[in-house]
């Protein structure tokens, strides 16, 4: 939450790819002393500092964003659901294999294995030339807009590229001026709600199996047994070989409704696409309290799973295409840190409160999806098939 502010105003002044690089090695660094940390407290503290990491690793989606053209923003940035899923599969399966035999440290050393070797193929990812404009370094965004024409067998327009370098980058003042304070103000919200649902959906999901909380109609015996938290030591009930089996499928779904999303994305747009799958997802949250067979549990898993991953993603979506480049950086870093709060909520209505009452925790997700689809209607801003701003 900290750092997402900060690495978006780092991002607008300096650049996305510095923040970005810096973000994965961060991170990877962290997670790895994680893995050794000997109390509780290191735990927590070098955790903290993987997340500052990631909140530099987020501006990433910004530097994507800045090389799509505007017809093709809303295939390839749904698309990029599909590795989020295969990473969120990836953890799921480490558990599954490594946590019952070598323990949750050779979990987390293996987990970075993918951000060291991405590490090493940073020097294949360009700086933003929108930036570089931005920035005063035009002779920078036309080598780049030359390497890319190389790329695809074409060549640049005749001419010279031809802005202004803008001073006010990275200025919080343009995320509130007149142009953009009603914006910023629901999309603060939104990711809110965007990142409170998400980690709710995530979260509750492993709480109803862990503790065996389900109304299922054909439980077996494992799943019969009911664990309330009464009082005392928090405690945990491992994993079974069913319950990583339904987290598997349930994380599919975070890329089952892409094709639907990217219709929804070019036929009603960004603001409706929210106010829609808000709407569901609110439904969606109350479904699961229903007494149903674990199959019937796993598709409402997975479709619930399907819809806030697609809130999320449009949330991301929308945010980057509404505010100018000299202050789209700051922007995203201003809405991830308000995501922050959502994620600080969650555990404690989706873990505390659902070992006391189903109901009483899957009702505060609901009514702020509700709310939330309310304020996306006075969004006064539609992004679709519109170009990026380069100022405000």
């Amino acid at each position: 939450m900290v750092c997402g502010v900060l690495t978006g105003y780092i991002a607008d002044r300096y650049g996305r790819w510095k923040v970005v690089f810096g973000g994965y090695v961060w991170s990877s660094y962290f997670s790895l002393l994680t893995s050794f940390a000997p109390t509780y407290g290191w735990f927590i503290f070098l955790r903290s500092m993987v997340g500052c990491g990631v909140a530099g690793v987020s501006q990433g989606f910004v530097l994507k964003t800045e090389f799509i053209p505007a017809k093709y923003r809303a295939y390839l940035l749904p698309l990029g659901t599909i590795f989020w899923m295969t990473g969120s599969m990836l953890i799921i399966l480490l558990g599954m294999l490594v946590v019952p035999t070598m323990g949750w440290r050779w979990m987390i050393r293996l987990s970075i294995t993918p951000s060291i070797i991405l590490i090493f193929l940073f020097k294949f990812i360009p700086e933003s030339a929108r930036y570089n404009v931005s920035a005063g370094k035009v002779d920078a965004a036309v080598k780049t807009l030359q390497w890319i024409a190389k790329m695809n067998r074409a060549s640049l327009p005749p001419g010279r590229l031809v802005e202004p370098a803008l001073k006010e980058r990275g200025s919080w003042r343009i995320l509130l001026s007149s142009s953009f304070r009603r914006t910023s103000l629901l999309l603060w919200y939104s990711w809110f709600v965007a990142s409170f649902a998400y980690y709710g959906s995530v979260l509750s999901s492993s709480e109803l199996l862990e503790k065996n909380l389900l109304c299922v109609m054909n439980a077996d015996e494992d799943h019969q047994v009911k664990h309330r938290h009464e009082s005392g030591r928090c405690y945990c009930i491992p994993f079974g070989k069913s319950d990583y089996q339904t987290l598997l499928i349930s994380s599919l779904g975070e890329v089952a409704l892409v094709p639907l999303n990217i219709v929804l994305l070019n036929v009603f747009g960004r603001k409706k696409t929210l106010v829609v799958l808000q709407l569901l997802t609110a439904v969606l949250f109350m479904m699961v309290n229903i007494c149903t067979t674990m199959f019937g549990f796993t598709v409402l898993l997975f479709l619930l799973r399907s819809l806030v991953s697609m809130n999320f993603n449009v949330v991301y979506i929308y945010t980057a295409e509404v505010y100018p480049t000299v202050a789209r950086s700051l922007g995203m870093g201003f809405c991830t840190s308000f995501s922050r709060i959502g994620g600080m909520i969650a555990p404690f209505i989706a873990q505390v409160l659902m070992s006391q009452s189903v109901i009483q925790a899957l009702t505060p997700f609901a009514v702020a999806c509700v709310i939330c689809a309310l304020g996306n209607f006075l969004l006064p801003i539609e992004t679709r098939g519109r170009a990026l701003l380069q100022n405000s």
